[in-house]
């Protein structure tokens, strides 16, 4: 096992350790804050009460609502001049989520990530070109801040400019992408619209998060760009980027548990559930002093994966993100999630990158439309043939989500395209569309 810090070696025991002694320094670095201060108040938490990091199940649940509430700076835990970064969620109604950090704030993030990265092979001699949001935005700057670590050669390319990025990764021989999965799948069209070969761009290892995507949808970016995907997990209320992230055999995603205590929960019970089921993730931070966030309910499905990792590493690894617990639909009396949707849609060879959801009325009752672009080799003239697709698709979809949805086939490249995170889900009950 080729390590960037001694803590991807440690045992259980000695995590557990870390987490106890790290516990009970974040619910003290809590208590300075107001919104903690108060809480815990008043139910005689301090770090004392601290035993081990099961000691955790006697501290409430963190929401978003919570930090909305605590805009912009109910939650600091250090005066504002030791303050050195703000980021802030990218709602657009109501209050943001703000999140402040320290210079060791920072520096313990940069190389969480940095730690990350280096898993997947991603080295000093690597040229990265980061694919991403800068700005309010977590991905962007966290990602950077590792690469730099790791004393990549590192290019702030940012978001969207799709032939620009593309000309970028050619002429400065770019060995390593951080790229949003839908934007992968359209920057390797571009390149095929463009006359190239994508498989021959010089990336070998592309880091892939930020938006929930299927197994499907890996295979699919490491065929189409001729590389390795990596998945990655985090969020701004945990710093961003560096939460989590796969190792060699992309067989789920290690949390560092030396820096994160993990909890998986019954959103409806709020019990904690078996590993191997799927339930809400729960997230502690243990390193962060200028905002500690305790017990935040992240409102991500996923599942402790039980069995030992080939790697080595005892961190626990969750499962790919399968969707929001507050993302599910109910449609005749189905409850679904768009994440299965996609799991069906890109196991058919025929079918492109782009896809849409429409949620619509007929009459009173409910009707969801699958839009699916049909790469331009099967969108033929043959009637037939597009209609027997068109009755698999539809037969699959009722297999998995338990009812049948109209599925109409359209020429690829003809459904909306965004250069950030995919817009899947479009809504037209009520709008009169």
């Amino acid at each position: 096992m080729n390590c960037y810090h001694p803590a991807e070696t440690w045992s259980r025991e000695e995590i557990e350790k870390a987490q106890t002694m790290r516990l009970k320094h974040s619910v003290q670095a809590a208590l300075a804050s107001p919104f903690y201060s108060r809480r815990f108040s008043s139910l005689g938490i301090t770090a004392e009460t601290i035993k081990s990091s099961e000691s955790i199940r006697d501290i409430p649940f963190t929401t978003k609502n919570d930090l909305r509430s605590g805009y912009p700076f109910d939650f600091l835990a250090v005066p504002k001049e030791d303050l050195v970064r703000l980021h802030a969620s990218s709602g657009t109604t109501g209050s943001p989520v703000t999140i402040c950090h320290t210079r060791a704030d920072l520096n313990a993030w940069a190389d969480l990530m940095a730690r990350c990265m280096h898993m997947v092979g991603v080295r000093k001699s690597d040229i990265f070109q980061n694919i991403a949001g800068y700005g309010l935005f977590t991905g962007g700057l966290g990602i950077h801040a590792g690469a730099e670590r790791l004393g990549c050669l590192t290019i702030p390319a940012g978001a969207g400019n799709t032939r620009r990025q593309i000309k970028l990764i050619q002429d400065m021989q770019v060995s390593v992408l951080h790229i949003i999965p839908s934007y992968a799948l359209y920057l390797g069209g571009v390149v095929r619209d463009m006359g190239l070969d994508p498989r021959e761009l010089p990336p070998r290892i592309a880091l892939i998060g930020a938006e929930p995507h299927t197994e499907e949808a890996r295979q699919r970016i490491e065929l189409l760009l001729g590389l390795k995907a990596y998945n990655s997990y985090g969020l701004s209320e945990m710093n961003g980027p560096g939460v989590a992230f796969e190792c060699l055999g992309q067989n789920g995603m290690h949390v560092w548990e030396d820096a994160y205590i993990l909890e998986i929960i019954n959103p409806k019970t709020l019990e904690p559930v078996p590993d191997g089921e799927v339930g809400e993730l729960v997230l502690t931070t243990l390193c962060r002093r200028g905002m500690p966030v305790l017990r935040y309910r992240t409102s991500d499905l996923t599942r402790v994966i039980p069995e030992p990792c080939p790697c080595g590493r005892v961190h626990r690894r969750i499962d790919r993100i399968m969707g929001r617990a507050d993302d599910m639909l109910i449609i005749k009396g189905c409850n679904f999630y768009p994440m299965q949707v996609e799991q069906i849609l890109l196991s058919f060879p025929e079918v492109g990158q782009n896809y849409l959801i429409l949620l619509e009325l007929e009459g009173d009752m409910d009707q969801v439309c699958v839009q699916v672009e049909i790469r331009e080799e099967y969108f033929v003239e043959d009637v037939r043939a597009l209609t027997k697709l068109q009755k698999r698709i539809a037969h699959r979809l009722r297999d998995e989500i338990l009812f049948t949805p109209k599925v109409e086939l359209v020429q690829a490249n003809t459904l909306p395209k965004q250069e950030g995170k995919a817009v899947r889900v479009v809504d037209r009950r009520n709008k009169g569309q």
